[in-house]
């Protein structure tokens, strides 16, 4: 079952159990999608978007709630980063599971003997191998200084 259709059979079920939390979430990941596939038609790929494509949206999603749930707390609204919090669970349901530090290493390393990189000038392709294996399942962000570290 690819990307969507998991995501419309869980918002079909929310519906069906009256989860409002649930189902406002679910529709804010349909509408996010929809709109990349829009964005991809105007591209002219009248296919939309790829399953790939879905995670690093799902992916951007759950960024945006944890630095939004972090700004909420500092200005004392509990209340509001608990909801941020919530929406990250719903997210994170259809994300893959997050590699472990040990996990992330091995994963460098193997993308780095695999493009046969060897100075700073081949992070762009070790990055291209990361994401076409690993989307959705690191951060990239750290994962970046990593590779700079060991080419470096």
């Amino acid at each position: 079952m690819d990307m969507r259709e998991r995501v419309n059979s869980a918002l079909k079920q929310a519906m069906k159990d009256k989860a409002a939390a649930r189902l406002s979430t679910l529709r804010l990941i349909n509408a996010a999608i929809k709109d990349r596939d829009i964005a991809a038609r105007g591209e002219g790929r009248d296919e939309g978007v790829s399953d790939a494509e879905v995670m690093a949206i799902l992916g951007k999603m759950v960024k945006q709630r944890q630095e939004s749930a972090r700004v909420y707390e500092e200005g004392g609204r509990l209340d509001l980063s608990e909801r941020e919090l919530a929406e990250i669970t719903v997210i994170e349901e259809f994300l893959p599971r997050q590699l472990t530090d040990e996990e992330v290493d091995a994963a460098i390393a193997a993308a780095i003997a695999a493009v046969g990189a060897s100075s700073i000038r081949d992070m762009g392709k070790v990055m291209g191998e990361l994401k076409a294996r690993y989307t959705g399942q690191m951060d990239f962000g750290a994962v970046g200084a990593a590779i700079k570290t060991r080419l470096g």
